[in-house]
C-alpha cells in the first residue's frame, strides 16, 4: 500500500479535486491511504475568524464564516456533507464571542475544522466519480498529547489504533483522512502544528509499512533554491532523508520538517510530486544519497527570524552560564534554531518571536542585549559538504560583499548556515545559488 498526501492547493477547488481524483484512480491498485490538507487558505481563515470573534468583532466573524461556507459550498459541489460541520462551527464561534478568549485548546477545536470538511468533500467527490471511498477521521487513530497547537504523536497508541484500523478498511476501499488533527487520549481535538498533514502521512506509513509516502503539492519536487526568494531553480531528483530534514528545518516549505523522521526509521521512500503535472518527475527521498559531483544539493533560507546577541563578562572563566541561559528558552517554550559562542558572547537565532519580550527582560538581569529582529538563515546542504574542503572559503568569496552576521556549521557536518541581514537576503542566495551551480550533475539534478 502507499500514503498519498495531497496538499492545500491540490485540493483548494472543483477542478483541484478532479485532478486529484484522476491522480488516485491511476493508482487505486497499489492500496492507497489518502490524507488531505485543509481546502486553499482555509486554516488562515478560521484563525482569522477566531481572532475577530474573540476581539469584539462578532459581526465580522460571522460574516467571514459565511464566505467561507460559501467557499466550501462552491468548490466542493457536495453541500449536504457541510452543513452539520458548519453548525458545529457556528456555535464555537458565538462560544468564542462570548468567551473573549481564545486559548491553545480552542485554537485546535477551530482550526480543526478545515481538515474535517476537507476530507468529507474529497471522500464525497470519490464517491460520485466511481471510486469506493471511506471517509475516516483522524481523531479516531492519531493520539497526541495535549501540547495543544504543536501536539506531538502518542507513537504506541497510535500506531496500535492505526494497525486495527485501516488494513480492514483497505482489503475494499480508499480510505481517506485529515493531514495535520488528532486527538489526546481523552479524545480533545489536537492539532500537530502548521503543515502537519505532510507529517500525518509520514505517521500512517511509517504505522502500516507502506511501500512509499508521496507528498503531492504544487511544485516539481525540492528545488536547489526556493522559486520565491530566486527564479532559476533546478530539480533534485533524489536526496536523502539526513539532506532533507536538513532543509525541510531550514526553510524548504515543499516538506514538513517532521516529516522525515518516522519514514526514516521505516526506510520508506518519500516522494514529493506536484498534483498539477502528474507525470513530472519529482523528488525521492532515500536511506543514503546518490554519489554527486555537486558540492551542495540545496540553498535553503528563513526569513523574518531574530537574532538574539547576548553578552556578559560574568561567562569568562565562569560554568552554569550556558544553563541558565538555555532555561529562560525552556521556560518560554523556545527553540533556537543556531548558536554561536565565544569566551564572553553568545549569538542565537530565534524563529518563534511571540515571547522574545519576555525571555529578552529576563536575560537582561545578568547580561547585554540586542536584538534584530529581521534576519534571515541561510544553509547550504549537502552530503559532499562533509568530505570537500574549501567549500566556506566558496561561499564567503561568493559573499565578499555582504556582511555576515553569525556562522555555524550544523554537527551533521551536512550543512553551513549563517545569517545575514533581511535586506541581504535575497541576494546573497542569488550570488550563492551561481556559484554551487554552474553546472550540474544530471544523475541527481534536471
Amino acid at each position: 500500500m502507499i500514503v498519498m498526501k495531497f496538499g492545500g492547493t491540490s485540493v483548494e477547488s472543483a477542478e483541484a479535486i478532479a485532478r486529484v481524483t484522476e491522480i488516485v484512480r491511476a493508482r487505486i491498485a497499489r492500496r492507497p491511504v489518502v490524507v488531505v490538507s485543509a481546502m486553499g487558505r482555509t486554516t488562515n481563515r478560521l484563525l482569522a475568524i477566531a481572532s475577530h470573534a474573540v476581539g469584539g468583532r462578532a459581526d465580522e466573524a460571522f460574516t467571514e464564516l459565511d464566505a467561507l461556507r460559501d467557499y466550501h459550498v462552491c468548490e466542493s459541489r457536495v453541500p449536504q456533507v457541510l452543513e452539520a460541520h458548519f453548525r458545529q462551527l457556528g456555535e464555537l464561534v458565538r462560544g468564542l464571542a462570548v468567551l473573549g478568549e481564545l486559548t491553545p485548546r480552542s485554537l485546535d477545536a477551530i482550526a480543526s475544522f478545515g481538515e474535517r470538511l476537507s476530507s468529507e468533500i474529497v471522500t464525497q467527490r470519490f464517491r460520485q466519480a466511481g471510486l469506493d471511498a471511506v471517509h475516516l477521521d483522524a481523531r479516531t487513530v492519531i493520539v497526541t498529547d495535549n501540547r495543544h497547537t504543536q501536539a506531538t504523536p502518542l507513537y504506541a497508541q497510535t500506531d496500535a489504533r492505526l494497525t486495527a484500523t485501516l488494513p480492514p478498511l483497505l482489503e475494499k476501499h480508499v480510505v481517506v483522512m485529515g493531514g495535520f488533527i488528532g486527538a489526546t487520549e481523552t479524545g480533545i481535538t489536537s492539532t500537530l502544528g502548521r503543515g502537519g498533514s505532510d507529517f500525518t502521512a509520514s505517521i500512517v506509513g511509517a504505522a502500516l509499512n507502506a511501500e512509499e509516502i508521496q507528498i503531492w503539492t504544487d511544485v516539481d519536487g525540492m528545488l536547489t533554491v526556493d522559486p520565491r526568494m530566486v527564479p532559476g531553480g533546478h530539480r533534485i531528483r533524489t536526496c536523502s532523508f539526513e539532506e532533507a530534514a536538513e532543509l525541510a528545518y531550514f526553510g524548504a516549505k515543499v516538506l514538513h520538517p517532521a516529516t522525515v523522521l518516522p519514514a526514516k526509521e521505516k526506510g520508506i521512500p518519500v516522494l514529493i510530486l506536484n498534483s498539477k503535472r502528474p507525470d513530472a518527475g519529482g523528488t525521492r527521498i532515500v536511506a543514503h544519497a546518490v554519489p554527486s559531483s555537486n558540492v551542495v544539493k540545496s540553498i535553503a533560507c528563513k526569513t523574518g527570524i531574530a537574532l538574539v546577541n547576548i553578552q556578559s563578562m560574568r561567562m569568562l572563566m565562569a560554568h552554569g552560564f550556558l544553563r541558565r541561559l538555555f532555561e529562560i528558552f525552556d521556560r518560554y517554550e523556545t527553540a533556537v534554531d543556531m548558536i554561536a559562542t565565544s569566551e564572553v558572547s553568545v549569538s542565537l537565532t530565534v524563529d518563534d518571536r511571540s515571547r522574545l519580550d519576555g525571555i529578552r527582560a529576563e536575560l537582561q538581569e545578568f547580561a547585554e542585549v540586542s536584538v534584530d529582529e529581521n534576519a534571515t538563515i541561510i544553509c547550504l546542504v549537502g552530503d559532499n559538504i562533509r568530505h570537500t574542503p574549501g567549500v566556506a572559503a566558496r561561499v564567503f568569496h561568493a559573499l565578499d560583499l555582504i556582511s555576515v552576521r553569525m556562522v555555524s556549521q550544523g554537527a551533521s557536518r551536512l550543512n553551513i548556515s549563517f545569517v545575514v541581514a533581511g535586506e541581504d537576503g535575497r541576494r546573497a542566495v542569488t550570488l550563492l545559488h551561481d556559484e554551487f551551480f554552474r553546472e550540474l550533475d544530471p544523475t541527481v539534478f534536471e
